[in-house]
């Protein structure tokens, strides 16, 4: 991983974290954020999103989206690890946000963060993604 990715990365955590200041439901903020036009910026290739803050991807977020401030905030640092995990898991996997959420959606992260942020990124990608196929097995 690059120093551009690692920045995208600590980016990402840092807005995610921002959500939680500002009062935003995490669940809420979370999907709506994995699903949205900025995720998919910051996804590309090369995106102008990926130069900006997270002051200002929050404010292009909160004019795609409604964002609400009704609900349950998860604590600063499990906010942080989550936008910054599914960040590092994009740049070592390729999936896109979007997928990247439906196989770890924001209780599963909020549920794993106290054993799985002592992890290795890759470790915790991949314990994830197991918890993620043992649910949809048949």
């Amino acid at each position: 991983m690059n120093e551009l990715e690692l920045k995208l990365c600590d980016i990402q955590g840092r807005l995610f974290e921002l959500s939680g200041k500002k009062g935003y439901d995490s669940a809420t903020f979370i999907k709506a954020f994995m699903a949205s036009p900025v995720a998919r910026g910051l996804d590309s290739k090369f995106n102008r999103m990926q130069w900006a803050g997270e002051e200002y991807l929050l404010a292009e977020l909160a004019e795609t989206v409604a964002l609400t401030k009704t609900g349950n905030v998860f604590d600063r640092e499990t906010l942080y690890w989550s936008g910054y995990l599914y960040r590092f898991w994009h740049f070592t996997t390729g999936e896109d946000s979007k997928e990247i959420y439906k196989q770890a959606p924001a209780e599963t992260m909020n549920r794993n963060w106290l054993i799985f942020h002592t992890l290795a990124p890759e470790v915790a990608i991949e314990d994830l993604k197991e918890i993620y196929r043992q649910r949809n097995e048949d």
